[in-house]
């Protein structure tokens, strides 16, 4: 069986763990009955971990229960850059392999849920994990609008962007996440009330600006170019600005 699944940009600046967008750039899994594994890659990764090792290698034997299978992945989504790269592939070889619940098994991998779902259910969600279930909303996103990313040749690992966060933040930076996601929520449902302040954050992209020291004036450059917002996409190293029908271009 051959899958194709979307990219995803998450966090969209303030929303944390919790907002997702799908994104036009897609990766391939195909699955095949064989007398033994093999594997075969193209694209982005092309050549990383050619055996048991590979990520959809082990998603389709832990669905399949074996390792009797060719396995073949074409991707143009690149590594480590916060396109939601991993969920991508595991949503997608779970699903070729048969998983009745591939969602699961994708969040499973990345330890939280947003990419995988925006990626299985396309446009902007909302996801998290309540309860030990992973609980999906679709949400309104006007059709106008026109998502740019840069995507820089350094590579971040979601790890490390982790790994500069804070455990815990100060009760007026919760508040202004908050503000900010609502003011967001309204503006990509409509993209006349997008207001630039709208991907604001205070709980993550700080943090890790020191990752990336070219961040920040990229995000302005977006503006610049007439962008209505821009903000990391996932942990980065990829930038996003959100443009419309008549300013993608520029952008």
């Amino acid at each position: 069986m051959r899958i194709r699944v979307p990219a995803s940009t998450a966090n969209l600046g303030p929303g944390f763990d919790a907002l997702a967008l799908a994104l036009n750039l897609y990766l391939e899994v195909e699955v095949t009955e064989a007398d033994s594994f093999s594997i075969s890659t193209t694209g982005e990764g092309a050549g990383l971990f050619e055996d048991e090792r590979h990520l959809a290698a082990r998603v389709a034997s832990g669905v399949l229960g074996h390792s009797r299978f060719h396995l073949h992945v074409d991707s143009s989504i690149p590594l480590a850059r916060g396109l939601g790269s991993s969920a991508s592939l595991a949503l997608a070889a779970a699903s070729a392999a048969g998983s009745l619940d591939c969602l699961a098994i994708a969040v499973g991998v990345d330890g939280h849920a947003e990419n995988a779902a925006a990626s299985q259910v396309g446009g902007l969600v909302v996801a998290t994990i309540i309860r030990g279930e992973t609980v999906v909303e679709p949400l309104p996103l006007d059709r106008e609008f026109r998502f740019v990313v840069s995507v820089p040749d350094q590579q971040l690992a979601t790890m490390a962007a982790r790994e500069v966060l804070p455990s815990s933040v100060a009760f007026g930076d919760a508040t202004f996440n908050i503000s900010r996601v609502a003011m967001l929520l309204a503006g990509l449902a409509d993209h006349r009330r997008l207001r630039p302040d709208a991907m604001e954050d205070r709980l993550h992209q700080r943090y890790r600006s020191t990752l990336l020291p070219f961040a920040s004036a990229m995000l302005e450059g977006f503006i610049d170019a007439g962008a209505l917002a821009s903000c990391w996409s996932g942990a980065g190293s990829s930038l996003l600005g959100v443009a419309t029908t008549s300013t993608a271009e520029a952008v």
